[in-house]
């Protein structure tokens, strides 16, 4: 029997529910419906870190954050432990990766000095870019395009006032002044395209990953994306009065977030969502692009394509933006595995995480298993059923030694703590609120349920967290 390809398109801050079929009314997102409703979607996946590179390094290695060590900045050097790739790679399949990896640090240079880097994750054949913001002092092929074309400065000095301490606050920012082909993630989609025509062969079977730089701030889409959207028509981020303590996560984001941002109006937040959900569609146009170059070549009936993000985004609710906290707009990933051919559609609850999916695409390729990873192949309902079970628990993780968090959350529960002290700072009840509005932390009528969580679900989670160099 013919093994089947793989396309794992991983985009870049983009939340789980701001699609059409995860019930956004307002979402304009018909590729990923597509797959969709031709395959099945895991409603409750959580990041292995609300952090770029720190979950990029777990999808990688398919470890728990503690135990690959990268809390924050890329580490080049665990390359040389376990990858995922280099597995699927040793069990006959071509690799490849186009667009953003985030496996090691930018500033300066070009992305092609990084080419024996990743080899040795396992690629045969990576082209890569950074990610639009890293473009600014990052040069790789998408800057090598733009230049080419006359169009560089024109990029830059767009980042250059985004990036600007006196940068637009989020509802104020203009589109790029670039065409609408040069953007950054519609680049990405042209190398996918590329790769398939270079690199696919009857004699062996292919693994691709196609990692977009957005929806990603900036949220820069063009203007045609914009003017799909009507900014009344948005639903206003979670913004209830909260009760119980706040965790020293939120309050740190709050000291440091925008300038008034806290005092965002009902009108400037509505805008706000509509520029990302602007650049959600740029993205699904970009997925389209790739399974049109699939379906071109007649690959759609022997190819997975498996869709999720590195981490969600805030936008707004709570009254933050972007990542680095454990609310559901942060660590919830969208989620979606659509078999060669098509399948029935499918929804589950099951809890879930990125290792699990990373277990997922070892076993449709036959290769080896990872080890040591708390990740569980999917495979097994995907080809019978789903279920609404699968991991009792899953874990978040973020920080900076020795100011390191964790997250547990349960079918009910989502229990947050110091991981030094192994002291609790947040606690919510997931069933009954759902927006994340009351932290039951202190109240006495959940601290049984608080230590059973944390004895009996979190510590043997994080066993082999090690914090005695802290």
């Amino acid at each position: 029997m013919t093994r089947p390809n793989i396309v794992f398109i991983f985009s870049d801050q983009q939340r789980a529910d701001t699609m059409g079929y995860a019930g956004d009314e307002v979402a304009i997102t018909p590729h990923l419906d597509r797959l969709a409703l031709e395959g099945s979607v895991f409603r409750r996946c959580l990041a292995s870190s609300p952090v770029c590179m720190t979950t990029r390094a777990s999808v990688m290695t398919g470890l728990q954050v503690h135990q690959h060590g990268v809390w924050a900045f890329a580490d080049p050097g665990i390359r040389f432990g376990q990858s995922h790739v280099r597995n699927i790679q040793s069990a006959g399949y071509r690799t490849g990766v186009v667009g953003k990896t985030h496996l090691w640090r930018h500033g300066g240079g070009h992305a092609s000095d990084h080419l024996e880097e990743m080899a040795d994750w396992g690629f045969d054949d990576a082209r890569e870019t950074t990610g639009p913001s890293e473009s600014v002092d990052t040069d790789s092929i998408y800057t090598d395009y733009l230049a080419e074309n006359g169009l560089l400065a024109t990029h830059r000095n767009y980042l250059n006032l985004y990036l600007n301490s006196q940068r637009p606050l989020p509802w104020e920012l203009p589109s790029s002044q670039l065409p609408t082909e040069a953007h950054l993630d519609m680049f990405i989609a042209s190398l996918a395209e590329d790769w398939l025509r270079d690199n696919v062969s009857e004699s062996q079977p292919f693994y691709l990953q196609v990692n977009f730089g957005g929806p990603h701030d900036p949220w820069d889409s063009p203007p045609e994306y914009r003017r799909m959207y009507n900014a009344d028509h948005m639903v206003p981020s979670i913004g209830a009065e909260q009760s119980g303590p706040v965790s020293p996560l939120v309050s740190l984001l709050r000291e440091h977030a925008p300038a008034k941002l806290d005092q965002m109006s009902r009108a400037e937040n509505q805008v706000m969502k509509a520029k990302y959900y602007a650049k959600v569609t740029l993205i699904d146009d970009c997925v389209g692009r790739v399974i049109e170059a699939l379906e071109s070549k007649g690959l759609m009936g022997n190819t997975w394509i498996v869709f999720s993000s590195d981490h969600g985004e805030m936008l707004g609710d709570h009254g933050l933006l972007a990542k680095k906290n454990f609310y559901e707009g942060a660590v919830n990933v969208p989620c979606l595995f659509r078999p060669p051919g098509g399948g029935e559609t499918q929804q589950s609850r099951a809890l879930m995480s990125h290792l699990d999916i990373v277990a997922t695409l070892i076993d449709i390729a036959g290769a080896p298993e990872l080890i040591k990873s708390d990740g569980r192949s999917l495979l097994p309902m995907l080809d019978d059923r789903l279920q609404d079970t699968h991991q009792a628990a899953v874990l978040s993780e973020l920080g900076l030694p020795p100011s390191v968090y964790t997250m547990v959350r349960t079918d009910r529960y989502k229990l947050s703590i110091d991981a030094r002290s192994r002291a609790a700072i947040d606690l919510y009840d997931m069933q009954d609120d759902p927006d994340e509005l009351r932290n039951l932390v202190n109240e006495l009528d959940y601290q049984l349920i608080k230590s059973d969580l944390i004895e009996n679900m979190l510590n043997p989670m994080i066993s082999d967290l090690d914090t005695s160099a802290w």
